[in-house]
């Protein structure tokens, strides 16, 4: 079975049931509800009495003619209030008295659901993300075009509220501003983001109120996981450890990629993570050498190495972890060298992952191992340069979370709760050579090192683990799936299958 073919109104409906009645063994009900709480205090704490900061739902994005991709949560929404559909919008307010909280959902819709699904009720949406002020989406443009005109919203003539008389005072002395999350400003040349162009509009209609970018805010917070979070990405990623073991019980000279594939994804169904954390790569013999290749259309020959990157989605987190592994059940001599070196690059890389240093630190103990075992096997005459780039191609510590590539800052020291990867990789692919720059030094270095890039071509090696800091250390959260080489040759024999 296939993850990416599951009814998408069915995994919303079993999402939420996730979300509203707690994961047994995991969370308990209200669990998850007030970390959501908690997430938009943090938020609003860095914000003026004057702001509203708005967040809108993704949109949905067109697969061909009439029919659209699965839909998938913006991810800083889907942080703040755990509601997974579509045409929903997030106000805070931290001038307000007690409506602090507005969320916008959609109205109910017999045609709509009879087509795609339930939609959830006020009710529900307030179960479900902990908000208790709930409107209508059509009621954003009229709710908002109030509180910057310093008008209550939503009250019978006559009827009166201090419920904004804060937020109301300091929009009225010019110190109103409306928070969206911008991010970066594109090139001139470029499109402007729908968020830009509406921000524009804002401005021509409410020039006394300033428009800031908030967007910095929400994704340092999500840069170091709460506690639930944390319980969450460990289930998420044994989830998906679990899974790479099945890929490799699938695994055989005479299979093809995607029977692998296949058997890792239902593992993710079977155990309630309703989606890829993002497509799942798998690629053997000279594939094993391209980063994200996805066609997973091979048949397995006998020898092959098999590099798996892939990863479940589990309540909304995801991890990341990179295995590569013999198809006829051991590796080769010259698979061993290759995987050996890049194991010993990930420890060197999680030996420097320690509270205080930077993903650079990390990137640097790793790239000093690689250097120094490919001058060994003689793919490359320098490591003091750069020619180690040319099979080590990728950086390898990235955050993890809500995205398998998640947002944070580089320059942030490594701090407890902070959740990322080390995946170095090596990649023999005698094209690279091809690919040089045609000089004199380059001649030289294709002459010597080629007998090497003979020896060792199309062998593609990456390892990679999921790994959250703790105030305790490093902890390694993939550590159900086979790593070293003992351990993958034993599993993939099936010596060790029954003790884990």
């Amino acid at each position: 079975m296939n993850s990416r073919r599951i009814d998408p109104s069915l995994r919303r409906l079993i999402l939420a049931s996730l979300f509203l009645a707690g994961v047994p063994g995991l969370v308990q009900a209200g669990e998850y509800q007030d970390d959501l709480k908690a997430r938009r205090a943090r938020a609003m704490a860095e914000l003026d009495p004057g702001t509203a900061m708005v967040l809108w739902s993704a949109d949905a994005k067109l697969y061909s003619r009439d029919v659209n991709y699965e839909y998938r949560q913006d991810s800083n929404l889907l942080y703040l209030t755990g509601i997974t559909q579509e045409d929903t919008i997030l106000v805070l307010m931290p001038g307000a008295a007690t409506k602090k909280e507005v969320l916008f959902v959609q109205a109910a819709n017999p045609q709509r659901e009879h087509r795609n699904g339930h939609i959830l009720t006020k009710a529900e949406a307030t179960a479900l993300s902990g908000i208790e002020t709930v409107y209508f989406f059509s009621d954003f443009e009229p709710f908002l075009t109030s509180m910057f005109n310093a008008r209550n919203y939503g009250l019978r003539r006559g009827v009166s509220t201090t419920e904004w008389d804060v937020f109301f005072a300091e929009v009225r002395a010019g110190r109103g501003k409306l928070a969206l999350l911008l991010g970066p400003r594109p090139a001139p040349s470029r499109k402007l983001p729908e968020v830009y162009e509406w921000a524009n509009r804002f401005r021509e209609r409410f020039f006394g109120v300033a428009v800031i970018d908030s967007l910095s805010i929400v994704e340092g917070l999500r840069q170091i996981k709460t506690p639930y979070e944390q319980k969450v990405l460990e289930r998420s990623v044994q989830i998906s450890a679990e899974g790479h073991r099945a890929g490799m019980r699938a695994a055989a000279p005479g299979k093809f990629e995607y029977e692998v594939e296949a058997a890792i994804e239902q593992v993710y169904l079977t155990n309630g993570a309703m989606s890829w954390g993002y497509p799942s790569i798998v690629g053997s013999g000279p594939n094993s050498t391209i980063l994200h290749y996805e066609a997973s259309s091979r048949k397995m020959e006998a020898g092959d190495l098999l590099l798996v990157d892939a990863a479940a989605s589990y309540q909304g987190l995801t991890g990341d972890i990179t295995r590569t592994t013999p198809a006829s059940g051991a590796y080769s001599p010259t698979q061993k060298d290759i995987y050996r070196l890049v194991l010993a690059a990930q420890e060197a890389g999680m030996g420097a992952a320690r509270v205080g240093n930077k993903t650079a630190d990390v990137e640097k103990a790793s790239e000093e191992v690689i250097k120094a075992g490919l001058l060994k096997l003689g793919l490359i005459t320098d490591d003091k340069g750069e020619q180690f780039r040319t099979w080590y191609t990728h950086g390898i510590c990235h955050w993890i979370g809500m995205d398998v590539h998640d947002v944070g800052d580089y320059d942030r020291p490594l701090a407890a709760g902070m959740a990322f990867v080390v995946e170095p990789g090596l990649y023999i692919r005698p094209q690279a050579l091809d690919n040089l720059p045609d000089t004199p030094e380059n001649q030289v270095f294709k002459t010597k090192v080629g007998p090497a890039v003979q020896k060792y071509q199309n062998i593609g090696v990456r390892v990679e683990d999921s790994f959250l800091l703790t105030d305790a250390g490093l902890k390694r959260l993939s550590t159900d799936a086979p790593r070293t080489i003992e351990e993958v040759e034993a599993w993939m024999k099936g010596t060790t299958r029954e003790k884990r």
